[in-house]
């Protein structure tokens, strides 16, 4: 693996850490200290059960807290942008390092071996795994779903944290709740809770799959075990988009917390593994 592309993933798995432990502990724990006993489970309850009111009329009195963890959500997944095409490129290199391997362990097979492809005219890069390029249209597809399902994560985040701070501003208990207000929140949710975790689940089933199917003839034993993780994360993310798309009001369903907390852990393990990056010798 090329020195600067080591050292690219190296940093990028330190933003990977920063933010899966923003998932996974910082903002947990934000909720569970600062937001709770201000009574932001209740008013959250409330919306989920349709009682708009309670929870505008919260924002509009915790705008400051509010915003604060709005702003640590879109942090921590603005962080992994780069995590969908950093997998990509591991993924790729190390195809490609098995096809090198592959290919020297053809050119010492004999130079009858030898001779029959020069008969076939075949050129080095027709000697590559069958599955092979198979393998990297997968990793192009879950990087790309990957990088959407972030930024619509991200920008859906943010356009819902803009349009609660406009329409709670000065609301009380006794304001009327907008007309629009349950279609906008259900759109908000359908874009971060369903379209966003929805591509993340493709992208992790996808980079998940493509790791598994190698296995050990390919991938060292503790990037088996992450590639299989990734199928987990996977399953639980799309039950959560799925969820949620039944019921967009919600806000949130029952699998959303624990989908996000395990995603979190896989990304921590994916930083931990880029940080300790190597060159071979």
């Amino acid at each position: 693996m090329k020195r600067n592309l080591l050292a690219r993933l190296r940093t990028n798995g330190a933003y990977y850490l920063i933010g899966a432990l923003l998932l996974l502990l910082g903002i947990p724990l934000y909720q569970l200290l600062l937001l709770v006993p201000l009574g932001y489970g209740g008013a959250l309850m409330a919306s989920g059960t349709g009682h708009f009111s309670a929870y505008l009329a919260w924002i509009g009195s915790h705008s400051v807290q509010f915003s604060i963890y709005r702003v640590l959500l879109m942090a921590a997944f603005a962080l992994l942008l780069t995590l969908p095409f950093s997998l990509f490129r591991i993924i790729v290199a190390q195809e490609i390092m098995g096809q090198q391997e592959q290919g020297e362990d053809e050119t010492d097979g004999g130079a009858a071996a030898s001779a029959e492809q020069g008969d076939r005219g075949q050129s080095a890069s027709d000697a590559m795994p069958p599955n092979a390029w198979r393998g990297k249209g997968f990793a192009v597809i879950a990087a790309w779903a990957g990088l959407f399902g972030l930024l619509a994560y991200v920008l859906g985040t943010v356009a819902s944290t803009l349009y609660l701070a406009v329409v709670s501003s000065g609301f009380t208990a006794n304001t009327a709740v907008p007309g629009g207000f349950p279609i906008f929140s259900g759109i908000f949710s359908i874009v971060t809770n369903s379209v966003g975790v929805g591509l993340l689940a493709l992208a992790t089933l996808f980079f998940g799959a493509i790791i598994a199917r190698s296995g050990r003839n390919l991938w060292p034993d503790v990037w088996v075990a992450f590639g299989y993780a990734a199928l987990a994360v996977a399953a639980l993310l799309s039950g959560s988009a799925v969820a949620v798309a039944t019921a967009p009001t919600m806000g949130q369903a029952a699998l959303t917390a624990p989908a996000i907390l395990l995603f979190s852990v896989w990304v921590l393990w994916l930083g931990l593994m880029l940080v300790r990056l190597k060159a071979e010798a």
